[in-house]
C-alpha cells in the first residue's frame, strides 16, 4: 500500500523533478494567490461602487476583451519570441497595474471608470502573456512531462483559488480592498525572480517562427484542420462563453440569494478551488487526454453547476462547488493538454492562443450576457445557463464521435492517438514517443 501511495505521488508531481519548472512552479504559486485576491477584491469593489450585476459583468468583459481581439496575434508573437523574456516584461507590467489600482483604493479616489480602464490594461497584458506562458511550459519540461506540467499548472491556479479568495474576503472585511491589490502587486516579484533565476541552458526552446505574412490565418487554418484541436476548441468556446462567468454570478448569488457578505463569496470560490486541487491531482496522475474524456468532464461540470445553482442551503452550495471545481479543472487540463500535444511545435503558440480566446476571450460577450440574465431573473438562472452550455457542448461532441472517428493529428504533433480518445499513461524511461528529447 505504501509503495502504491508513493508511486501515485511520484507520478502526480513528476514534472517537478525538472529544476527550472520547480522554480517556475514556486514563483507562480505565490503570484497566483495574489491574483485571486485581486479578482475577489475587484468584483466586490465594483459591486460597492455601482450596486449593479450588469456593471460587474462589464468590468469583467473589459478585462477579457483584449484577449478576444488580440489573443490570436499574441500567439503569433509567442511563436516568434523568446518566451521567457516576454513573460518577464509582461509580469512586471501586471504588477504595476495592481499597484496603481491599490493606491487609488487606499487613497480613496477610485472611480468605476478607473477600474474599467485598469481592467483593459490588464487584459492587454493577458492577451500576450497567456500564450507565451502556456507554450513556455513545454520549453521547461519537454514533451515527456507536458501533460503532467499542464495539469499541475491548473492545480496551482485552483489551489490559489482556494486560498486567495478566502484571504481576500478576510482582508476586505478587516482592512479593505486596497490591501488586496497592493499585496498582489508584491506577489509578482516572486514569479519574475523565478524566471530570472532559471538555467537557460536547460531550456528547450522551439525554433522561433520567422516573420511572414499570413501567419495568423495559417494558425486558424491549421487548428480547424486537426480534429483533436478543433473539437476541444469548439467545446471550450461554448463552455467559456456561458459557464466560466463565476466572477459575475457568484458575488450576486452570495449577496442577494444567500444574503451573505464578502466572506461568503470568498468561501464559495474557495470551495470550488479546493475541489479543483483534489480533482487536478487525480487528473495529473491519470494522464488522460482526448475528446471522450473532455465529454465526461463537461457533463460532470454541467451537473455540478446545476446542483450549486439550485442548492436551497448555503452549506449544500459549498459542497456542490467542490464538485464544480473538480470537473472544471479536469475539463481545462484535459482540453489544454489535448490541443498542445496535437499541435506541431512551431504552431503551439498560436494553438494555445486560440484556446485562451475560447476560454477567456469569450467573456466580453458572456460576462455581460450572464449579468443581463441575472438582472432580469435570478443568479440561480445565470448559473443554470452555464450548466446548460456544458451539457450541450458534451452532447454535440458525443454526436460528433458517434458520426465519425476523428482523424489522427497532423504529423509533428506530440499525441499520435486516433481521435485523441485513448487513455494515455506516460511511459517514462522507455524509448517510446513520450520519452523523446524535447
Amino acid at each position: 500500500m505504501g509503495q502504491q501511495s508513493g508511486g501515485f505521488w511520484r507520478v502526480t508531481f513528476s514534472s517537478l523533478k525538472v529544476p527550472n519548472y520547480r522554480l517556475y512552479f514556486t514563483g507562480q504559486s505565490i503570484s497566483l494567490v495574489g491574483t485571486w485576491m485581486q479578482m475577489t477584491a475587484q468584483s466586490w469593489l465594483v459591486l460597492q461602487l455601482t450596486h449593479s450585476s450588469t456593471d460587474l459583468g462589464l468590468a469583467v468583459a473589459l478585462q477579457t476583451l483584449p484577449v478576444l481581439l488580440l489573443g490570436p496575434y499574441g500567439g503569433v508573437i509567442a511563436d516568434r519570441s523568446d518566451k521567457r523574456r516576454l513573460m518577464i516584461a509582461l509580469q512586471i507590467a501586471m504588477g504595476v497595474q495592481a499597484l496603481v489600482l491599490g493606491l487609488l483604493v487606499v487613497l480613496g479616489s477610485v472611480r468605476f471608470w478607473q477600474v474599467c480602464l485598469l481592467a483593459v490594461i490588464l487584459g492587454l497584458n493577458n492577451a500576450f502573456e497567456n500564450s507565451a506562458r502556456q507554450s513556455f511550459v513545454r520549453e521547461m519540461v519537454g514533451r515527456d512531462e507536458l501533460r503532467n506540467a499542464i495539469t499541475l499548472n491548473s492545480v496551482t491556479v485552483n489551489a490559489a483559488r482556494a486560498v486567495g479568495p478566502g484571504i481576500g474576503g478576510i482582508l476586505i472585511a478587516t482592512v479593505g480592498t486596497g490591501v488586496c491589490f497592493l499585496l498582489n502587486a508584491g506577489s509578482f516579484v516572486a514569479v519574475v525572480t523565478s524566471l530570472l533565476m532559471m538555467d537557460r541552458s536547460a531550456l528547450r526552446p522551439s525554433t522561433p517562427a520567422p516573420r511572414a505574412a499570413g501567419q495568423l490565418r495559417e494558425g486558424l487554418r491549421y487548428a480547424a484542420g486537426v480534429p483533436t484541436i478543433a473539437v476541444p476548441l469548439a467545446m471550450m468556446s461554448l463552455v467559456g462563453l456561458l459557464a466560466y462567468e463565476f466572477q459575475v454570478s457568484l458575488p450576486v448569488l452570495a449577496s442577494h440569494t444567500f444574503h451573505g457578505d464578502s466572506e461568503t463569496y470568498g468561501f464559495m470560490t474557495a470551495s470550488m478551488g479546493i475541489g479543483a486541487v483534489v480533482g487536478g491531482l487525480f487528473t495529473a496522475a491519470r494522464g488522460r487526454t482526448g475528446i471522450r474524456p473532455m465529454i465526461i468532464a463537461s457533463t460532470g461540470f454541467g451537473l455540478g453547476i446545476l446542483v450549486s445553482a439550485f442548492a436551497p442551503l448555503l452549506a449544500l452550495n459549498y459542497a456542490a462547488m467542490l464538485f464544480v471545481g473538480w470537473a472544471s479543472v479536469s475539463f481545462i487540463a484535459i482540453g489544454n493538454s489535448t490541443v498542445q500535444l496535437a499541435a506541431r511545435p512551431e504552431m503551439r503558440g498560436r494553438v494555445v492562443a486560440l484556446w485562451q480566446v475560447a476560454f477567456q476571450g469569450t467573456t466580453p460577450i458572456g460576462g455581460p450576457l450572464i449579468g443581463w440574465v441575472i438582472s432580469l431573473s435570478d443568479p440561480r438562472i445565470g448559473l443554470a445557463v452555464g450548466a446548460a452550455a456544458c451539457l450541450v457542448a458534451a452532447l454535440v461532441a458525443y454526436l460528433y464521435l458517434g458520426r465519425s472517428r476523428s482523424a489522427p493529428p497532423e504529423a509533428g504533433g506530440d499525441d499520435p492517438s486516433a481521435a485523441g480518445q485513448e487513455k494515455h499513461r506516460p511511459q517514462r524511461g522507455t524509448t517510446g514517443e513520450l520519452s523523446q528529447p524535447g
